[in-house]
């Protein structure tokens, strides 16, 4: 058995990683991923070394045994070190029922729209064209009155949000945040990440829409597909304005157009 097997919580000590709470990494001998709110980045274990897969190529953890137990961390990108954290052991997780399957997945959808609305807040800051910064208000409104109908299913259910897991966001600045330090042009990528976060939202509503209606809530499901509804019409007007993000990202980098 591989000295990494097992579920781990990860804990921020230092550099640009955001808070981590809520995220852990799954291990099983040559591969894991790193989770949170339903979302997930494959691994390959490599010696003391986990390198992420597909889109997050580049990216490497490099771990070494810390004292009495758990990990020390560093996140480096292309061998550059951003950040520290620490890995504790998880202690093995029983199966509940469906229902308890439910809240959980409400609940991270939960959290994934009040990290939504960060990078919301972010990209509003970073851009000046009043047409794309009108969307996105406009979207960050939509996104608040999710999150609003999520909270009250919750309660339907007898349970608030996790603190744990709203204040997550690891997965998204894992992608983004190590291209933050070597990129300037920030339309495009900003355009980009929001694209992508669109489609992961519709996937996660899918998801939480069938997992609602086998535990018999269909007041869920219907907020499911009422906010996926949101997120595809939001999906189909950033496809309206790649041209003019094409535009603001060549400008930034001085080209003429």
């Amino acid at each position: 058995m591989n000295e990494l097997d097992g579920v781990w919580d990860v804990e921020r000590v230092s550099g640009f990683l955001p808070p981590l709470l809520g995220v852990r990494k799954r291990i099983h001998g040559a591969r894991g991923e790193t989770t949170l709110a339903g979302l997930r980045a494959p691994f390959d274990v490599v010696g003391p070394e986990l390198r992420y897969r597909g889109p997050l190529a580049g990216l490497v953890d490099r771990l070494e045994a810390a004292p009495g137990s758990g990990w020390n961390g560093r996140a480096t990108f292309r061998g550059r070190e951003y950040g520290r954290f620490r890995l504790t052991p998880v202690k093995e997780e029983q199966m509940g029922s469906i229902n308890d399957q439910l809240v959980k997945h409400i609940d991270e959808a939960i959290a994934m729209e009040e990290n939504v609305k960060r990078m919301l807040d972010g990209m509003i800051q970073t851009l000046d064209d009043p047409q794309v910064i009108d969307l996105l208000e406009h979207h960050k409104a939509e996104t608040e009155q999710q999150s609003q109908r999520l909270r009250r299913r919750l309660e339907a259910h007898g349970a608030s949000p996790s603190i744990v897991r709203e204040v997550g966001g690891i997965i998204g600045a894992l992608a983004k945040l190590p291209l933050d330090l070597v990129r300037p042009e920030k339309a495009g990528r900003n355009a980009r990440d929001c694209y992508a976060t669109e489609y992961m939202e519709i996937a996660s509503y899918q998801l939480l829409e069938r997992v609602a209606k086998r535990a018999g809530d269909e007041e869920t499901a219907e907020v499911a597909r009422q906010n996926r509804a949101e997120e595809e019409a939001m999906a189909r007007r950033l496809d309206e304005l790649w041209d003019r993000f094409a535009e603001l990202s060549l400008r930034e980098e001085g080209v003429a157009v």
